[in-house]
């Protein structure tokens, strides 16, 4: 099968080379790429002849030349890795310029844009794809089997499900995007949609959730799923860091206890992004739906008032 040409928009952002990666472990080629940032060097370490743009506009102008020109050379093809609250216009890009689009989490910040997206894919005929990497994690797979096996076997009461995801970040993070609820859609958007995707995916649907902790720095609650109650904390301060981690200088800490029994998903996340490319290429990736009730669940923590 021919490779297929990509355009990265996103590409001075802390996760591009992993789609920059993907694009060339799955035998594909990056042809443009667009940041306000020119600090993307990076860019070399995968090719030498990617076209880069800094302005939108010439960006934009640029793509549509190349769709009018013969197959081999048109974009088939964008990896969005933009600001949360860029995604949506950067898929209607993508969808306009003839192309299918690989987003990076959270698809869009708000459930009613989903809507108009799904009708944009009517309308064009192309796709929108989610990067949802925990769900090929060999753990979290493993988990899921086993979870689907213990309800095919009859199991009536619901799971005890514990996630604490504390990831340390600096003042940065609070002067960026990211520290802005309207482009970040806050903590529980920024750093646990994909953890809420995960246990959405393996435990069913949300049943009922209440906030009891929003704060800048961390967010704590409790989801109901079919399957499972759950009991949530996340957080970027590092001050909230077990005792032991802090003392070996380790910056992140993620636990997720099943009944009372650790999950380990530590590692295996170096080449999840090319098995979710790899996916997609084969025609099996996640799109608008897949990612609904994540962000329909994010999207009411932020309107959710607190209780104790």
């Amino acid at each position: 099968m021919q490779g297929k040409n990509f355009a990265l928009i996103g590409a001075a952002g802390y996760v591009a080379p992993r789609h920059m990666k993907a694009i060339k472990a799955t035998g594909n080629e990056l042809i443009a790429a667009l940041d306000t940032s020119d600090s993307v060097g990076v860019l070399d370490s995968f090719s030498y002849e990617v076209a880069f743009f800094t302005e939108f506009e010439r960006f934009d102008r640029h793509a549509e030349k190349l769709k009018r020109l013969i197959e081999d050379r048109r974009i088939h093809f964008v990896s969005i890795c933009s600001p949360n609250y860029l995604h949506d216009a950067h898929i209607r890009f993508a969808l306009r310029i003839g192309a299918d689009a690989i987003c990076e989490k959270p698809l869009v910040l708000n459930p009613w844009n989903l809507d108009a997206l799904t009708e944009l894919e009517k309308e064009t005929g192309r796709r929108v794809y989610n990067i949802l990497q925990l769900r090929c994690h060999p753990s979290i797979v493993a988990l899921k089997k086993k979870i689907d096996d213990i309800w095919r076997a009859g199991r009536s009461e619901k799971h005890e499900i514990s996630l604490s995801y504390i990831t340390s970040r600096g003042n940065w993070y609070h002067n960026s995007w990211k520290g802005v609820m309207e482009k970040s859609g806050g903590i529980a958007t920024n750093i646990g949609i994909h953890f809420f995707d995960m246990l959405i995916w393996i435990f069913g649907n949300v049943d009922g959730c209440e906030l009891n902790i929003s704060e800048r720095d961390r967010m704590a609650g409790k989801i109901s799923l079919d399957r499972a109650d759950v009991k949530w904390s996340l957080s970027t301060d590092r001050n909230d860091l077990p005792k032991e981690a802090m003392e070996k200088g380790i910056p992140t800490f993620r636990s997720i206890t099943v009944d009372g029994e650790e999950i380990e998903f530590s590692g295996g996340f170096t080449d999840l992004h090319t098995l979710v490319y790899q996916e997609i290429l084969d025609g099996k990736g996640y799109g608008i739906e897949d990612a609904r009730a994540s962000i329909e669940l994010v999207s009411k923590f932020r309107k959710m008032p607190v209780t104790s």
